[in-house]
């Protein structure tokens, strides 16, 4: 029976695959009017009165299929549009977007229906997620709007554009619970009525909203009682699981938010199926009180054909190496709680098969969660990773104008040769990387570490950087073996592009920490002379003596930055010595030579950033590629 199962498993994986490969073609479709999706493409053109050009059209393209506002932003600003333009054609934007997504997410549940794939119990699952979606994406939409786009802007307003006074006046309305713990998030939003600030909770906020999505879960819950799962025996878990959920969502006193949540989680990390459900998570959007966005996806198992490097036990290895550069009576704690977070991890690598909410916004490249290490303490973490997704949206996506004025010629073509033609090597820098990087949000991190540590709000600013640099400094305690050795030059190659490209977020809020993070690896890049910007024209060197450089000053600054963690102390410590705000409140390099890069870069992505490049270079590798498939 279970082989029967993980065959319809691969059944819908292919579904879901293919659902993904035809919106990925839209970008190869760019130009052709008699595509369905295209006609309405130029229509909301019309509507957000934008002159139809192919840029324009690439914008709109990247909305719906990276589900990304950064490119439509820009063409927004480029055209003259002020906030509210810009706001009104977000909201319209995310309606469209929402609308398209789930109706394909229908299709998906409809056809697993009717072709009586996996078992009663597990297609009720899909079912039942998909109409708590539906019912989450009015909840996110709502949440953006109200929070994101309107309280947050007028509270910064209230208080003078001072962020840090603002920051100092909300602690008052900081989530604490019944026992007087402080909440490193928050699950309620601010208002300021005559003169003073309160927090209200979901619940009370969202009550419509909400009232749908406890609907829907009711439903759900009603149909599994009724079916049995003799699979995996899970059936307590998922109906605990959503029990515990709906009472969270309908928790209404602040100081009982913490613990219903944190009851999500443990009920949630009990769940290891290979059908996973997600829960609002992760609070990137909001820079203030960092409330919880509405997320809501189904993640099924995908199992791939390439191999899986043992990526776990060679960070608990790496862990231990860089603690005991560090360690005291004083850390002692803190080591326990990273190594038991570590060994109690469990990997998924994934498809997302439905999603929902805060994710018509951006699917994740990889996540690790929960974040409460209070929850971790007892059952460790998950990490999802989506390699498939990650590797068949690259290729897809068209080669751009700006990418190849910027990088040499020789340079993108090795880059390029791995990710169409060296899927063994794309999978390994991914696993190094990526998988690397949220094993690397693990390190350092004791119970109170980002309360004490997030004073005037940049932690996640920095928090990105030491994830993505415990998975390098993992690759440099490894890098003379057999399997890494191969691989130095085309990591830091990786590392290169994701700096520069993570440029274009500079004034994407919810994505400012990763914005961060490159700065801080173009800092080093730049000291280590990989990197020379000549005014013009970027150089880059990826020569054995340079690369010893660039792992030194890893090296170095992570160090530094581990003995930042272990104290405890602001996040601004560091992050201040890479980068500091302009007068438009854009943090910017404080070398000078990265600063006149970044610069650069920014002037030329307001200009064509959205240009795709007009050779045929980008079709040819398909054509390859598909050759040889």
């Amino acid at each position: 029976m279970k082989r029967r199962f993980f065959e319809d498993m691969q059944e819908l994986c292919g579904m879901v695959s293919a659902r993904d490969d035809a919106l990925n073609l839209l970008f190869l479709d760019i130009d052709n009017d008699n595509n369905p999706q295209i006609q309405a493409i130029i229509h909301l053109l019309k509507q957000l009165d934008l002159p139809d050009t192919q840029p324009n059209r690439f914008a709109l393209i990247s909305r719906l299929v990276n589900l990304s506002e950064s490119a439509i932003i820009q063409t927004l600003k480029k055209a003259g549009k002020n906030n509210e333009e810009i706001k009104k054609a977000k909201k319209i934007l995310l309606d469209w977007v929402c609308a398209f997504h789930t109706k394909t997410h229908q299709e998906i549940v409809e056809e697993c229906e009717n072709r009586q794939l996996l078992t009663p119990f597990y297609r009720q699952i899909l079912q039942g997620m998909h109409h708590i979606g539906k019912a989450f994406n009015a909840l996110h939409c709502k949440w953006k709007f109200t929070l994101i786009e309107d309280i947050n802007p007028t509270l910064l307003e209230e208080f003078g554009g001072d962020m840090s006074r603002l920051l100092h006046e909300l602690q008052s309305i900081q989530e604490i619970s019944e026992n007087g713990e402080k909440s490193d998030r928050s699950y309620s939003i601010p208002q300021l009525k005559d003169g003073q600030l309160r927090a209200i909770a979901y619940a009370s906020a969202f009550k419509d909203e909400i009232c749908e999505i406890q609907k829907a879960i009711r439903q759900l819950i009603k149909e599994l009682n009724n079916e049995g799962d003799d699979l995996f025996g899970a059936k307590e878990s998922y109906i605990a699981y959503f029990h515990a959920l709906k009472s969270a969502l309908s928790e209404k006193s602040i100081p009982k938010l913490l613990d219903a949540w944190r009851e999500v989680d443990r009920t949630w990390m009990a769940i290891k199926t290979p059908i996973q459900p997600a829960h609002p998570l992760e609070y990137y959007e909001d820079h203030f009180r960092k409330a919880v966005a509405p997320e809501w996806d189904l993640r099924i198992v995908h199992v791939s054909p390439q191999p899986h490097l043992d990526i776990k036990q060679q960070m608990q290895k790496t862990f231990d190496t860089l603690y005991a550069t560090h360690k005291s009576p004083n850390t002692d704690s803190m080591h326990a709680l990273v190594q038991h977070s570590l060994h109690n991890t469990h990997l998924y690598l994934c498809l997302p098969a439905l999603y929902y909410g805060a994710e018509m916004d951006g699917l994740f490249s990889a996540q690790v969660v929960p974040n409460d290490e209070n929850v971790s303490k007892q059952f460790g973490k998950k990490i999802f990773a989506f390699p498939t997704r990650i590797l068949r949206l690259a290729q897809y996506r068209p080669f751009m104008r700006l990418t190849n004025e910027i990088f040499p010629a020789p340079f993108l073509k090795d880059a390029r040769e791995i990710l169409f033609f060296k899927p063994e090597i794309w999978h390994q820098l991914y696993q190094i990387s990526t998988i690397g990087h949220e094993f690397g949000h693990i390190f350092w991190i004791d119970s109170d570490t980002e309360i004490m540590m997030n004073e005037g709000g940049n932690f996640k600013n920095i928090e990105e950087f030491k994830a993505t640099t415990g998975g390098l400094m993992n690759f440099f305690l490894n890098d003379t073996t057999e399997l890494y050795a191969p691989l130095a030059t085309a990591l830091l190659g990786d590392v290169i592009r994701r700096s520069v490209g993570l440029i274009a977020w500079m004034e994407q809020g919810e994505v400012l920490p990763y914005y961060c993070e490159g700065l801080i690896h173009l800092h080093i890049l730049f000291k280590a002379r990989i990197l020379h910007f000549d005014g013009t024209k970027l150089h880059i060197n990826l020569s054995t003596n340079d690369y010893s450089n660039v792992k030194t000053l890893y090296t170095r600054y992570y160090n530094e930055l581990a003995e930042l963690y272990i104290a405890k102390q602001r996040a601004c410590i560091f992050l201040e010595r890479f980068a500091q705000k302009d007068s438009l409140g854009n943090f910017k390099p404080t070398a000078p030579d990265s600063r006149a890069f970044v610069e650069y870069f920014w002037n030329r992505y307001q200009e064509i950033g959205q240009e795709i490049d007009t050779s045929d270079a980008h079709k040819q590798y398909l054509a390859q590629l598909s050759g040889l498939a």
